[in-house]
Parts: C-alpha cells; sequence; structure tokens
C-alpha cells in the first residue's frame, strides 16, 4: 500500500495497524529529485517509508517532539511546530541592522546532511525514549533501489516523518558549541550570533577571524555526529559584499550611513518566471478561467511568501512581465483580431478596490488575474525567544499568532472571513488552520436540502476532517440546539464557532 485517499482505505489502514508489529521496520523506497538551481543539475535522494512506518513514525514523533520542543535551543527555526521560514529571516534582519557590531557573516552548508548523520549519536541523545529501538530499527532498514537492498550505516531518509526531528535532535547544542550566548531577558550576549534552519545556519560574528576560528570549531562538532561542512558552498562574506541579506550605502538617510534591506533573491525571481513561464506554456488554447484558475494560487503564494522583505519594486517588476505573457496568450488564442479587440475584451477596471484599467480577466464574470503589486508589504511578528509551541502556559500566545496569520491575508480572500470568525481554528478538530492542510467549507444544511452559501451556514474545515464529517454521518438538517446557535451567530458574525 503506498498511498491512502479515500475513507474506506483509510479505515483499512487503522485496522492494518492495530495488528500491525511495529519492530518490524521495512526497508524505503529510494527515489531522485532534482535539487534546484543551486544543486548544478544534480540530484537528491528521497527514502520513502512505507505507509505503515510512516504511520508509526507520526506516533513516535508526537510523543518525542514535546519534549525536545521545551529543549530546543532559540535559534532554531527549521521543521518546528509554530516557527518557519519567515520567523529566520526576521530573526536574521534583528541581528544584522546596520547599528549591530557582527557584520562578518560565516554562511555555511552542511554536506549531505540527512544522508550523512550518525545513528549512534542521534540515539545516545535521545537516551532511554521508550520507542528508541523502534527508531533505530527505521535507521539501519536500508532502501531498496532498482529491485537491490541496500544497507544504511548512517543517514536518516529524506521523505521520513521523523527525520527532521532526528536532525534537529541531532545538531541540538551547536549554539553551546560555537559560544552563542543569551542574557536573563533572551537577548544575545557575546561577540557571535547563531541561526539554523535545520542543516542550514549562518553565523554572525564581529570580525572575519573570528568567523574563520568559528568555521574551523564548527567542523570538529559537526565531525562527532559523522558531519562535514561544504567546502564549496561554506563561505564567509561581509553584509556589504554577496549575501542576500546586505547592507547598503545610504549616507543621507541613515545615521550608520547603511540600511539594511532584505529582497527577493534573483534565483526566487527566476524560478517564479520559471514556474509561470511552464505553466503558461501548458495553458495555450485554454480559455481565460482556466487561466485565473491555475495562476492565480500561484502569485498569491509567491507574493504572500516576499511580503514580509523589500519586494515592492520587484513586485512591480513581475506584474508587467505577467502583462507581457497575457498578452502572448491572448494573441496566440486570438490571430486574427487587433489589439485594440483584444484589450477591450480581456482588460478592464475588474478589480473595483483599485483604480487600474489594465487588469487581465473575464468580463462576463468578473473575475480577474491577481498583480502581486496588490499584496501590502507587512513586516512579520518574529516569534518570541525559545517560545514553544507544546508549552501549555503559551496557548493564548500561539492562538494569537495565528490569528494574526490570518489577518496578513494567507488564505484566499473568500476563506479568510470564515477562518477570523473561528479564530484560525478548524471547527471540527480545533487544530489551526494554517498548519499547511488543503481547507474545505462546509454546509450544515447542505444545498440539496435548501442550505445556502451565508456564513452561518458554512464553516471552515481541513480537508480530511470534511470528508470525515461526511463518511461518519450523513447529511442532516440541524437540530433545534444548532438551529438556535445559527440564529445566535448571525447577530454576531465573530462569534466563535
Amino acid at each position: 500500500m503506498l498511498v491512502v485517499k479515500t475513507p474506506k482505505a483509510r479505515g483499512e489502514l487503522v485496522d492494518n495497524i492495530r495488528s500491525y508489529q511495529p519492530w518490524k521496520a521495512k526497508p524505503a523506497r529510494r527515489v531522485y529529485i532534482p535539487k534546484g538551481p543551486k544543486g548544478g543539475g544534480k540530484k537528491r535522494p528521497l527514502g520513502i517509508p512505507t505507509i505503515h512506518d510512516r504511520v508509526m513514525q507520526a506516533i513516535v514523533k508526537n510523543a518525542l517532539e514535546p519534549y525536545w520542543e521545551a529543549r530546543f535551543e532559540p535559534a532554531s527555526y527549521g521543521f518546528r511546530p509554530g516557527r518557519g521560514c519567515h520567523d529566520a529571516i526576521a530573526k536574521i534582519f534583528n541581528i544584522a541592522r546596520p547599528n549591530k557590531h557582527k557584520k562578518w557573516v560565516l554562511d555555511a552548508d552542511i554536506e549531505g546532511a540527512f544522508d550523512s548523520i550518525s545513528h549512534e549519536r542521534v540515539l545516545e541523545v535521545i537516551g532511554p525514549f521508550p520507542a528508541r529501538e523502534l527508531i533505530r530499527r527505521w535507521l539501519k532498514a536500508g532502501y531498496v533501489q532498482m529491485g537491490t537492498l541496500h544497507p544504511t550505516k548512517a543517514g536518516a531518509p529524506q521523505g521520513g516523518v521523523i527525520s527532521p526531528l532526528l536532525m534537529n535532535i541531532a545538531l541540538h547544542g551547536m549554539e553551546s558549541a560555537l559560544g552563542v550566548r543569551y542574557e536573563k531577558r533572551g537577548q544575545i550576549q557575546g561577540s557571535r550570533a547563531l541561526l539554523r534552519y535545520a542543516d542550514d545556519w549562518v553565523l554572525f560574528c564581529e570580525s572575519e577571524e573570528d568567523a574563520q576560528g568559528a568555521r574551523l570549531q564548527a567542523k570538529e562538532w559537526l565531525l562527532k555526529r559523522g558531519l562535514s561542512l561544504s567546502e564549496e558552498k561554506t563561505q564567509i562574506v561581509h553584509l556589504t559584499e554577496g549575501f542576500n541579506v546586505r547592507h547598503y550605502p545610504a549616507p543621507k538617510t541613515a545615521r550608520s550611513g547603511y540600511k539594511l534591506l532584505i529582497k527577493p533573491s534573483k534565483e526566487s525571481v527566476r524560478n517564479f518566471k520559471q514556474r509561470v513561464r511552464l505553466e503558461w506554456m501548458d495553458l495555450k488554447g485554454h480559455n481565460v478561467m482556466e487561466v485565473l484558475k491555475r495562476l492565480n494560487p500561484i502569485v498569491r503564494g509567491w507574493a504572500n511568501y516576499f511580503r514580509i522583505g523589500v519586494s515592492k519594486r520587484t513586485f512591480e517588476a513581475l506584474d508587467h512581465w505577467m502583462f507581457v505573457r497575457c498578452a502572448r496568450h491572448v494573441r496566440s488564442n486570438h490571430p486574427r483580431k487587433g489589439w485594440r479587440w483584444c484589450r477591450s475584451k480581456y482588460w478592464g477596471h475588474l478589480n473595483p478596490e483599485r483604480a487600474d484599467r489594465w487588469v487581465f480577466g473575464d468580463k462576463g464574470t468578473g473575475a480577474y488575474l491577481l498583480k502581486l503589486s496588490w499584496t501590502p508589504i507587512r513586516r512579520h511578528l518574529l516569534v518570541k525567544g525559545a517560545s514553544s509551541a507544546e508549552d501549555p502556559e503559551l496557548q493564548g500566545y500561539w492562538i494569537e499568532r495565528e490569528r494574526r496569520k490570518l489577518e496578513e491575508g494567507l488564505l484566499p480572500p473568500r476563506l479568510i472571513g470564515l477562518a477570523r470568525a473561528q479564530r484560525g481554528l478548524c471547527s471540527h478538530c480545533g487544530a489551526s488552520l494554517s498548519n499547511g492542510e488543503a481547507l474545505n467549507r462546509h454546509h450544515l444544511l447542505p444545498k440539496r436540502e435548501g442550505g445556502t452559501d451565508e456564513r452561518s451556514n458554512l464553516r471552515l474545515l481541513h480537508l480530511y476532517c470534511h470528508q470525515r464529517i461526511h463518511t461518519v454521518a450523513p447529511a442532516r438538517k440541524p437540530s433545534d440546539a444548532e438551529a438556535t446557535r445559527l440564529s445566535r451567530v448571525r447577530g454576531n458574525p465573530q462569534a466563535r464557532f
């Protein structure tokens, strides 16, 4: 069994798990994916465990993660609940401001971290955890490639549910090893500052000599874990030189003579164009509604990701590039029509909130293609110190962070109102709506029974929660108590469901 998509298949999986003997770990399946532009055409090996092992790994991860979340260092941001890339970028911004003294950066890359991590070291650090032997068997299970079984003497399979957590556990303690210290209030103290995102990390130092010394210390520390720095990708640079986070001269506007700007990298812009270009090629001959369906999620997602930096000019340049692609698409679909006809049919004042008559879309339905420049620039609120989403005393803090995520517009506009009314929580399972799962709208009273699309009749659920509702219990009319609650919600749209 490779995938489980239907409710029936999930039920069968649950029955199988009840009698499954987890100590019989099976080897992972080895597949290769491109490393991306930085990989130079190389491919990254992925080890995909069987679905039974993935389920068991999720169970073990849920038991092991809270303990380590309470211990992890503040500088760790990758593959942790409640933390992400935006927190890492915000932390870098705080460390690298021109009025700070740490202007030399050790930009480090660990060579094949997931493939080289020491099994013995990971198991030693985990200690007497009840599922320790099961973790050991997963690590030692090997992988199958082209029908041949290969043993694994080191590494954790990329594709395993528990592998990112094991990587964070193995690299725990890097701050202490490199001499990063904090004062009682949680502020960085000393001449070094570290930021780590899984196996990628940067160290800020006050001098180039100190950065060179830190590089030697890191090599020695990583060697004990079976890891080594990539000589090709590891570099020491000044913040005024070739680093994505840079100090730009500003003698007239900044007291220090420089200003810190974090912009979308040229590589990110190039990747966006390449992805959209492939979509346009695939959309050749399709109508405008299909274009909007395919491109709007890409535009919205890319703009929301880079909205926390200095991205306004980049957004405007990409909007012009998109306009040219739209014009090519229209000319290709209507080779015998003139430009005036094309412009009249596909461009107009379609967005009522914008004084822009060059919006591409379908005038019949009013649907239009989003522009990146419409996304407002908003600074990300950095996660507080070493705060963990597993800390029961900070539940209010994390709920407030989820609410702010929704206010930043990370959801499609038609879902934002529902998400805010539900305070960012799934109305079925109570978990966060912004945990990466697909979302569905659920009608309390089905439309076939007279239900409407009014907000009072809608709930926002995770995809699998929605499927579970329709699988476990057939659609029915709301009870008297539910009807009373619906009427109360109509009068107060901000009421919590």
